[in-house]
């Protein structure tokens, strides 16, 4: 659809007070409704922007209406439509600033609703069921008439479910994402756990249509029938392009929430954060300005953060409770920054989902660090240090799988090391095991193995003797050349503690 369709529609008795030709060829992709001063990050590239202009008074300096008209221009909008219900009018200074920041600028009057502008949007978007051959459907005509209007509306998908199915009897179909999560159901449907869910999707059972859409492999959406499938495939079809429909439309809606988060994170990663910043970021991405938070980095393997933004964002979907905006970074992480109940278990949560989400990508290793609770805005940093730190834990305990690694998990020397980067370990190990960690001998490598056993067993030399089936002089023996070999005194537990980091650094 293009802008000048909409002055063509008589009924909705618009006037053209400036667009040059070019300007009323764009494409529209939708509408946005706004009375904001800067609407700008609210908006998406080819929509229409329709204002009742109340955020403008007649004595208001030509500057205000300025920076409303550029924040179009920069968002990238198709045209304004001007409401003159308010001041009876469209201001001059909008028509003067429309034409210098060049955008297509319409009248709206008293009598035409915006809804009514809108439906005739999404009606020519979404089928405009009069230029249609009612055979290209399975759908009845009446049908697809409410269902557009449903759409229009922004009704949730619940409604949309209800109304598709209503004139097949209601039978139990479910809209669920890959990893199980319910976005709706029909009225006749039991709750699916999510777990459940999947099995059903993955396992043949019922009838199951992935919907349209420029989604992630752990995001996608299905419709889902259980049983013997009640409804026809063509039948099925049009209802999935419904819910692409809403579902691009919602995908729209939250890439504003996407550069807001991404906006946040980046904060957070900077080394001196100023407070007021932090608390307007956190404000813009929806999050309380008071704790407690807690964070959450994720990787999936790449330099790029998308696939990793997508698999952090779905499995915190199935926490509905808790507020939280995942934005990614350069190096490839998913960031996500939750307000945090102090009584769940945010690493519980996302461990019994993690496999699930892997399930959905397993040639590619997934793995997060949570951190613990931040009980304020400037703890934030260091929240996120902590979660990094679980991360490279996590990555360093299972490099080709799926793990969740929490800070609270870093319990042991050998959790603690994990995290460290491997080329620090190696470095670390070297340095301490000295000739050991470069021997290819026989007799360094049985050197190295009466340590590991000398400090399993506690620097029992009786012991340690039993294990190796050695005499206890032989042990002694061993150990002194440990000693001259590495530099270490074997009854300091300094020195033994040295000595086994160094082991679990290999």
């Amino acid at each position: 659809m293009h802008v000048e369709d909409l002055l063509r529609l008589d009924s909705l008795e618009l006037t053209l007070l400036w667009g040059e030709s070019a300007l009323l060829a764009r494409d529209v992709s939708g509408v946005t409704a706004t009375d904001l001063e800067d609407p700008e990050r609210f908006l998406q590239p080819g929509e229409l922007v329709l204002s009742g202009l109340v955020w403008w008074s007649p004595g208001d300096d030509d500057a205000k209406v300025d920076r409303f008209v550029s924040a179009l221009r920069s968002a990238g909008a198709a045209a304004l439509m001007a409401g003159e219900e308010t001041h009876g009018a469209v201001p001059d200074v909008l028509v003067d600033a429309c034409r210098e920041h060049r955008i297509a600028l319409i009248a709206v009057p008293a009598q035409t609703t915006f809804r009514a502008i809108t439906e005739a949007v999404y009606l020519r978007q979404w089928g405009d069921l009069s230029r249609r051959p009612t055979g290209h459907y399975a759908l009845p005509e009446n049908v697809r008439t409410e269902l557009a209007g449903l759409l229009a509306e922004d009704a949730a998908p619940e409604a949309l479910l209800d109304r598709a199915f209503a004139h097949l009897g209601g039978p139990v179909c479910y809209l669920l994402t890959a990893t199980g999560r319910e976005i709706a159901r029909t009225p006749a449907a039991p709750h699916l756990p999510a777990h459940q869910a999947v099995r059903e999707l993955t396992g043949g059972t019922g009838t199951s249509l992935r919907i349209d859409g420029d989604c992630g492999p752990y995001d996608s959406w299905h419709l889902h029938l259980r049983g013997e499938a009640d409804a026809p495939p063509r039948v099925l079809h049009d209802i999935a392009d419904v819910i692409a429909q809403y579902r691009h439309r919602l995908d729209r809606r939250q890439a504003a929430g996407r550069r807001a988060a991404d906006a946040l994170v980046t904060l957070i990663d900077t080394a001196a954060t100023d407070g007021t910043a932090l608390d307007a970021a956190l404000h813009t991405a929806g999050l309380p300005a008071a704790g407690p938070y807690r964070v959450v980095v994720a990787s999936s393997g790449g330099e790029e953060s998308e696939a990793a933004v997508g698999a952090l964002t779905e499995a915190l979907r199935h926490s509905p409770g808790e507020p939280f905006a995942v934005g990614g970074l350069p190096s490839g992480e998913a960031v996500a920054v939750v307000h945090a109940d102090p009584g769940a278990e945010t690493r519980t949560a996302l461990r019994e989902l993690w496999p699930v989400l892997h399930g959905c990508r397993p040639q590619a290793p997934l793995h997060a660090g949570v951190s613990a609770l931040a009980t304020a805005p400037d703890g934030l940093d260091s929240a996120l240090s902590q979660a990094r730190y679980a991360l490279a834990a996590a990555r360093a305990e299972a490099p080709k799988d799926a793990r969740v690694t929490s800070v609270g998990d870093l319990t042991t020397l050998g959790s603690l090391l994990a995290g460290v980067p491997a080329e620090v370990r190696a470095a670390f190990s070297s340095r301490v095991l000295g000739p050991l960690a470069r021997a290819g001998s026989t007799s360094h490598r049985m050197l190295l193995e009466t340590l590991e056993v000398f400090l399993a067993q506690h620097g029992s030399w009786a012991r340690t003797a039993e294990a190796l089936h050695l005499h206890v002089n032989t042990v002694h023996y061993r150990i002194q050349r440990i000693e001259v070999l590495t530099g270490r005194d074997l009854s300091r537990l300094d020195h033994k503690l040295d000595l086994h980091a160094a082991l679990l650094c290999r």
